[in-house]
């Protein structure tokens, strides 16, 4: 392991030492508050195009688990901890953190002050940085971020190529998954709920979706911005009111975009597995794991179908939506929770409970 560097864009460095891939790469620096699922975290798709920075100081002790994976490979684009662990000491782990890490080509780094730069990126609005060689000046390093064009596109980055079918022994509903970068515990999710899951490429035409005769669609979550994914909102406008919907993440803010509202860029996003949010038609309060830079605008509600369902008890931002008359409702944050608490994981069984409905309407 040498020592490396992170380069912000307002100048600020920090030296810290190298682990995984010994690369360079300019991206997106945003932080997590999770005490644990660093897995998780690290093969999310919509981490795409983002470094890292988790809160919580000791990572790697516990290795990574073949049955733990989000996704097939990871898409994040690099790692800051404070404390790296390279002896896992969980006896299910087959691969260290910076195996898998040089393995996909992701840069990490530890020894550096994890709070300094979480407390960077609260004060700014959507920071950059380079991870790089120590040996790079900050003169050359800024050179480096502002010559760097940025991501776009990040759905088309995560999403499934071709469709693909995970079945259910003794399935009672097929779902349709419109992958805008889907985890792999949403399907899981729902194949405990007897569905058949077919997931298919962001872009599938609605007309092919319903050629498959689905019970129900789930909108995934993913990456970017949800106004770069107009053939998504354009789906969500033909299937609405045809049948069951339910958005996560960016799927909710695609769901809110089809029905005339709008979202906007958050200062520096909810990530982490500690976010309480209020049920408001019942006070209840969940647990929530959150991970987005963008959300619905309160005010761009009014004169809409959409009604407020939930809300971030800390800023008041819009958590849950849904659509009047239309069987079609969303979250801002994760109920298949991986990592996370468990709280909300009934709102997988609410989506089985209107594709029941829709059936017995049908009979």
């Amino acid at each position: 392991m040498k020592n490396r560097k992170i380069i912000f864009e307002n100048g600020q460095s920090f030296l810290g030492i190298g682990f995984g891939a010994n690369v360079d790469t300019v991206k997106e620096v945003v932080f997590n508050t999770s005490m644990v699922g660093y897995q998780e975290i690290f093969s999310d798709p919509s981490y795409f195009g983002q470094i890292v920075c988790m809160t919580y100081p000791l990572i790697g002790n516990y290795g990574l688990i073949d049955d733990d994976y989000e996704t097939p490979r990871p898409f994040i684009g690099g790692f800051i901890v404070r404390e790296y662990n390279d002896h896992p000491s969980n006896y299910n782990y087959t691969k260290t953190l910076d195996e898998s890490l040089k393995e996909h080509g992701i840069p990490g780094i530890f020894g550096i002050d994890t709070r300094q730069i979480t407390g960077l990126i609260r004060s700014r609005n959507n920071i950059h940085a380079l991870m790089t060689s120590c040996n790079v000046t900050v003169e050359r390093g800024l050179e480096i971020i502002n010559s760097t064009e940025k991501i776009k596109n990040h759905v088309k980055n995560v999403s499934s190529s071709k469709a693909w079918h995970s079945r259910s022994a003794n399935f009672e509903y097929t779902v349709i998954i419109i992958d805008c970068g889907v985890k792999y515990n949403v399907i899981r999710s729902l194949k405990k709920r007897k569905c058949n899951v077919f997931i298919v490429p962001h872009d599938t035409d609605f007309k092919k979706i319903l050629a498959l005769q689905p019970d129900g669609v789930l909108i995934s979550n993913g990456p970017g911005d949800p106004k770069d994914n107009p053939c998504v909102i354009e789906t969500i406008k033909n299937l609405q009111g045809k049948l069951p919907i339910l958005g996560i993440c960016l799927g909710h803010q695609l769901i809110a975009l089809a029905n005339g509202g709008s979202t906007c860029r958050m200062r520096f996003g909810h990530r982490g597995g500690n976010h309480p949010v209020r049920e408001i038609s019942n006070g209840k309060i969940e647990m929530t794991s959150q991970n987005h830079s963008y959300a619905v605008e309160k005010t761009s509600l009014s004169g809409t179908k959409i009604c407020l369902t939930h809300e971030n008890i800390l800023d008041g931002e819009i958590e849950g939506i849904e659509i009047k008359g239309e069987d079609t409702f969303s979250v801002q944050y994760h109920p298949e929770s991986a990592p996370g608490p468990q709280d909300s994981s009934y709102l997988f069984d609410r989506f089985i409970e209107k594709m029941r409905n829709k059936k017995r309407i049908h009979r």
